[in-house]
């Protein structure tokens, strides 16, 4: 379940130090906040949906580890995007250079670094529209690569930098394309009934 807030009665924008402060002191739930300033809280997701997100986020770092060609970064990882949004995808990758052009003091914080391929799982309580509106907010900002992946319909959308979505219905795997060279993913897990 997702719950928008319109903080304008305390605040014009929530700022990077308070929600650094927000996710401190409330662990247990996780905190974006869309381009305008208004915070976005997220309640934790269900079992399954950690699962598959698991095995999401192990794939990526797997090919990472071995390719040595960037960072991998799960849900809990939030990045202040070039609009000003503060969000977390699911799963996030930066190539290694320019994730070392950033500073120490950067990178422990929201990194201001727009992710290179991001991927968002949809749960049961996520609401389509919204995060197709996240995934083109994403490639707005310049990512290079997105998948939408939604367990219930089997599907796949794929976002491109300059192209059109492309909807792929119950892959059993997809590749990265040039963006994460030699990444294919097995989707068996994410759309097994078992």
């Amino acid at each position: 379940m997702t719950y928008t807030i319109n903080v304008k009665a305390f605040t014009e924008k929530i700022s990077d130090r308070a929600l650094e402060q927000l996710c401190r002191e409330n662990p247990d739930l996780r905190f974006e906040t869309d381009a305008k300033g208004k915070l976005i809280i997220m309640s934790p997701i269900g079992s399954e949906s950690g699962k598959r997100n698991s095995s999401l986020v192990a794939q990526v770092w797997y090919w990472n580890r071995q390719s040595k060609l960037g960072v991998v970064f799960d849900s809990s990882t939030g990045f202040k995007l070039s609009n000003g949004a503060t969000r977390s995808p699911d799963v996030s990758w930066i190539a290694i250079e320019r994730w070392d052009s950033l500073s120490d003091k950067q990178k422990r914080g929201f990194a201001p670094i727009d992710p290179d391929f991001v991927i968002e799982l949809m749960s049961p309580t996520d609401d389509l529209a919204t995060t197709q509106n996240k995934m083109s907010e994403y490639i707005n900002c310049g990512v290079k690569l997105g998948w939408l992946i939604n367990p219930d319909e089997k599907q796949v959308e794929i976002y491109r930098l300059e192209k059109d979505k492309q909807v792929v219905i119950n892959p059993s795997s997809l590749s990265s394309e040039d963006i994460l060279p030699g990444l294919t993913m097995d989707f068996s897990d994410i759309f097994s009934t078992d």
